[in-house]
C-alpha cells in the first residue's frame, strides 16, 4: 500500500493488479484440511473472474496457470462468514482512512438484491424476496452503508440480511462496523424500506436520521392532507408498547411537469434531529442519497459470476466486488487526480471499466491466458464452399 502514498511516476497495470492482490490477500482463506494448495492462486482466480464479471470456471478454463474449477471452489467454500465480515470491514475503515479526513461525513443506507434462481443451501432464511426480475422474486441481500462525499464516495460497510431477522437486526450490525469509522457520522440517509419503529429507533440512537414515510393509515393520511409544507409530530403504533413518536417533515412541491404530471406533490419524512432545517431543506438532504445507487451500478461490474447455493461464497463475491470499487476510488482521487485548488481534478478518462482491464490484462500473464483454441479439424463442409462460389 506504500505506492498509494508515495506512488511512481507512472502507473501501470501491474501496479494495480499488486494492490488488488493485496486486499484479496486479507480475507481468510482456511481451505480443505490435509490439501496442499497456493492461496495466491485462489485469490488471483477469484480476482480475474470478478474484473472479467466470469465464473471460476470460465477462468480456469481459458488460462494455463489456474486450478480446476471443481478444486478452486472447493477451497472457497472454506471461507468462515463471520471472519470474511468482520475482515473485510476492517478493511472497509482502512480504506476510508487513506482518503477521508476526520470531518463528519454523511451515510447512506440501502440494501442490495442480487437476484437468485434456485433453492435455500441449507435454510430457508438465506434467501429475501424483493421485486420480479428475470423470472424471479427471491435474492440474496445485503445492507450496505455508503459515504456522501462526491470525489470520494466510499463504501463503508457490508453486512448480509436474511429473510428469518427483523431488518433491524441487520442495521445493528452494520451500524457496529459503522463504529469503527475514523470520522463522526453527521447524519444517516434510508430509504422507506427502513421504515419500522426498531430499525428507526436505532438510527436515531447514532445519528439524525432522514428516511421517507410509508403512506398507509388514517393517521398518515390526514398529515399528507396539506397544500403547504410543515412540521409535525407522527405516532407509530399509538397505543401499543411499540408506540414511538418521531418529528414528521411534511413537504410539498409542484411536479411542473415532471413525467408528464402536474400539480401539488407531498411527501412526507422521519426527520430525527433535525428540526434546524426547514421541510424543504430535509427533502433536499434526502435526495442527495441517489448516488449510492451508482455505486451499486458499478460494483455490479466487478463481482464474479455464480450457480452456486452457498450463501457464504456469495457473500464474497460481493465483498469483493465492493472491495476493488473502492480501490478504483483510493486510486482514482490518490494516485491521479491532479491537485488545484477547490479540489482535485477527476481524471475522466480512468473509469471503472479502464481500471478492471488494466487488472484483466496485469492477470493475463501472471495465470498465463490460453490466446489458441483445439479447432474441430473437419472446417467448413464442400458442399457450402460451392454455394458460396455460386
Amino acid at each position: 500500500m506504500k505506492f498509494l502514498y508515495h506512488p511512481d511516476t507512472v502507473l501501470t497495470a501491474s501496479d494495480l493488479e499488486t494492490l488488488a492482490e493485496g486486499l484479496l490477500a486479507e480475507i481468510p482463506i482456511p481451505g480443505v484440511e490435509g490439501c496442499g494448495f497456493d492461496s495466491g492462486m485462489i485469490r488471483q482466480t477469484l480476482l480475474q473472474a470478478a474484473v472479467d464479471q466470469k465464473s471460476i470456471k470460465a477462468v480456469t478454463d481459458t488460462t494455463r496457470g489456474t486450478y480446476s474449477d471443481d478444486y478452486t471452489l472447493t477451497q472457497l467454500h472454506t471461507v468462515p462468514p463471520d471472519e470474511l465480515e468482520v475482515i473485510v470491514n476492517q478493511l472497509f475503515v482502512q480504506q476510508a482512512a487513506m482518503i477521508l479526513g476526520p470531518s463528519p461525513r454523511i451515510i447512506c443506507l440501502d440494501f442490495v438484491d442480487i437476484h437468485y434462481h434456485g433453492c435455500p443451501h441449507a435454510e430457508a432464511g438465506e434467501l429475501c424476496h424483493t421485486k420480479p426480475r428475470d423470472g424471479t422474486s427471491q435474492c440474496h441481500r445485503y445492507l450496505a452503508g455508503f459515504v456522501l462525499c462526491r470525489a470520494k464516495p466510499l463504501v463503508i460497510a457490508v453486512t448480509p440480511a436474511r429473510s428469518d431477522e427483523p431488518k433491524s437486526d441487520a442495521v445493528e450490525r452494520l451500524l457496529d462496523h459503522v463504529a469503527a469509522l475514523p470520522f463522526e457520522i453527521a447524519g444517516l440517509l434510508a430509504d422507506r424500506g427502513f421504515y419500522d419503529g426498531s430499525s428507526i429507533e436505532r438510527l436515531d440512537a447514532v445519528s439524525p436520521v432522514a428516511l421517507p414515510v410509508v403512506r398507509r393509515g388514517k393517521q398518515m393520511a390526514e398529515k399528507l392532507d396539506t397544500t403547504v409544507s410543515y412540521w409535525s409530530e407522527y405516532v407509530m403504533y399509538e397505543g401499543s408498547e411499540r408506540e414511538l413518536r418521531f418529528p414528521l417533515a411534511v413537504c410539498v412541491s409542484y411536479q411542473q411537469g415532471n413525467r408528464g404530471k402536474h400539480g401539488l406533490l407531498v411527501r412526507a419524512y422521519v426527520a430525527c434531529d433535525l428540526a434546524d432545517r426547514t421541510p424543504k431543506e430535509v427533502e433536499a438532504l434526502y435526495q442527495k442519497r441517489s448516488a449510492i445507487e451508482t455505486a451499486f451500478r458499478t460494483m455490479r461490474q466487478a463481482r464474479a459470476r455464480t450457480s452456486t447455493t452457498d450463501p457464504v461464497v456469495r457473500l464474497l463475491f460481493v465483498l469483493v466486488s465492493f472491495l476493488l470499487r473502492n480501490l478504483w476510488v483510493i486510486v482514482r482521487w490518490g494516485v491521479l487526480a491532479t491537485p488545484r485548488r477547490g479540489g482535485r481534478a477527476l481524471p475522466a478518462w480512468f473509469r471503472f471499466e479502464v481500471f478492471r482491464e488494466w487488472i484483466d490484462r496485469a492477470l493475463d500473464d501472471t495465470l498465463g491466458r490460453k490466446w489458441e483454441a483445439p479447432t474441430n479439424r473437419t472446417g467448413i463442409p464442400p458442399t457450402y464452399s460451392k454455394l458460396d462460389a455460386g
